[in-house]
């Protein structure tokens, strides 16, 4: 079933025509072992979560398999050591502090920790990142910590507006030739996040099914 559903997702990217390199990230927030190792099987290597405790013990069992995890959900401050170390992409960096914190708490051991900007591209009250103005401020000021990489952007836009977002999005990655990477869409928008731009999709219940909350 998780095959299929990769299969079918993947499908879908392809049908979009678009020169840039688009990586699936199957979102396994709130889904059992199980069902991650079925889509491991499948060939799948890029996972997003967003609970931290829970994904941690996700991470420690499938250590062996070099799997790509990226945490794509809101960071509170007593959570960015254990991020730092455990994560290979952050998308949710929607604060300078956050970054310095990832930054400091990065393993020297380990390779330097990709990260994307968060950006409240709609300016919407219930939602975080910076605004749209504040990039041009932060971006050199981000590039400065050492243990962090800065790649791009990501955003959540306001399904009404979504062309429009996804649009002024590509824009803004397209100010920085540095940057590489643009986080938007997800299952219900893939095509047309894509067609604007995006690099990384996030898709769970089009993969995954309906999640399996406790």
């Amino acid at each position: 079933m998780i095959a299929e559903n990769l299969k079918k997702v993947k499908s879908r990217i392809d049908s979009v025509k678009h020169e840039q390199k688009v990586q699936l990230i199957a979102v396994s927030k709130a889904h059992s072992v199980t069902k991650i190792q079925e889509a491991v099987d499948a060939g799948q290597m890029h996972f997003g979560e967003n609970y931290l405790q829970e994904s941690l013990d996700k991470i420690d069992l499938f250590e062996e398999k070099n799997l790509v995890w990226h945490f794509i959900g809101p960071i509170q401050s007593n959570k960015t050591a254990s991020i730092a170390e455990k994560f290979d992409w952050v998308h949710s960096v929607e604060r300078y502090k956050i970054a310095k914190r990832l930054s400091d708490q990065r393993p020297s051991k380990l390779d330097q920790l990709n990260v994307l900007l968060q950006v409240n591209i709609d300016r919407e009250k219930t939602k975080s990142g910076f605004f749209l103005e504040d990039i041009e401020e932060i971006v050199p000021e981000i590039k400065k910590l050492p243990n962090i990489a800065l790649r791009g952007f990501m955003c959540i836009p306001n399904p009404d507006n979504s062309a429009d977002s996804f649009t002024k999005m590509s824009v803004l990655l397209s100010k920085y030739p540095d940057l590489d990477a643009l986080s938007m869409g997800m299952s219900a928008d893939l095509e047309l996040a894509i067609e604007k731009g995006a690099t990384f999709v996030r898709v769970g219940t089009d993969i995954f099914g309906e999640r399996e909350y406790n």
